[in-house]
């Protein structure tokens, strides 16, 4: 017997979504001009940050939008995947961007220029309002959405980094060092290149049918040998069917207890309450006279 359960009821964030675009859009827009015009890599660096998080926010909408989009005869899993590949394209072109950014810095450093370290300083305190704005509006979203979440993350993230950037603009002030900005510039980069690796690399592992993070795979299978009257399990696969759906498969051994759509029901229910696993198959099986074929020892 099987039994499906899909994504179940979602919040609808798209408000926050617009606001968090609008308030970064036009902030990065400011940073952007204030950078060219005083020469700072810094303000460039976090500018350029902040536009692939306005990405991330898209990217993170358009899931919630494409998650609700009906499967049909060629996509029966509906267009979630989408989301992945997004996010692999934005991983690498993000660390092309801190690539261009730290090659620049770099050449600066020897060289004499004139950083307005005053206006360094109010642009990115700027930076810390906005973007701790934008992760307070996902604040409450964020608990039960891994999604949201990510956004969340990231303006978190960002409003650190703008908080280094007026660190290097106070140290300018102090000692009168302008080779300060440029290696702010490169430690920015750094840290958002580390981040971009990280991205690539889950990116990668979805693409790859890879657990989620966000998953225990031996806590699931532990939780469902321990359900009443299951004697053995095979073929259990766990996978993202977007950046935020999980969809799990198992067929479960039960000779004697009968299950039926109540039961089947809960176990979906709980293991999107214990794990966050939204898509459930479940396949029960007798496991007396005919052995599955796809019960393989070595994939239990």
């Amino acid at each position: 017997m099987i039994l499906q359960q899909g994504d179940g009821h979602r919040h609808n964030q798209g408000p926050v979504f617009l606001w968090a675009i609008a308030l970064n859009t036009t902030y990065v827009v400011i940073e952007a001009l204030f950078g060219l015009w005083t020469g700072s890599l810094a303000l460039l660096a976090d500018a350029a940050h902040n536009l692939t998080d306005i990405l991330g926010l898209f990217l993170a909408w358009g899931a919630i939008g494409l998650s609700r989009l009906r499967p049909n005869e060629r996509h029966t899993y509906g267009f979630g995947r989408a989301t992945i590949l997004a996010a692999l394209a934005n991983g690498v072109t993000l660390l092309i961007g801190v690539g261009i950014i730290a090659r620049e810095a770099i050449e600066r450093i020897g060289a004499s220029q004139d950083v307005s370290a005053t206006t360094v300083l109010g642009v990115a305190s700027v930076g810390i309002i906005v973007n701790a704005g934008s992760a307070l509006l996902f604040m409450k979203g964020q608990a039960n959405d891994l999604n949201v979440r990510g956004a969340f993350l990231h303006m978190a993230a960002d409003a650190a980094v703008s908080a280094g950037v007026v660190l290097s603009a106070l140290l300018m002030m102090i000692t009168g060092w302008t080779a300060i900005d440029p290696i702010a510039a490169i430690l920015v980069s750094a840290v958002i290149g580390w981040s971009a690796f990280g991205l690539i690399k889950s990116a990668l592992h979805l693409t790859m049918e890879g657990v989620p993070a966000s998953v225990s795979r031996p806590a699931v299978e532990t939780w469902l040998r321990r359900l009443p009257g299951v004697t053995d399990l095979h073929d259990l696969h766990i996978w993202a069917i977007s950046t935020s759906s999980v969809a799990l498969t198992v067929h479960l051994v039960i000779p004697e207890a009968h299950y039926g759509d109540d039961s089947l029901e809960r176990i979906a229910r709980e293991l999107d309450e214990r794990f966050g696993i939204q898509h459930t198959t479940v396949q029960i099986e007798r496991g007396a006279e005919a052995e599955c074929r796809l019960a393989d020892p070595k994939t239990v």
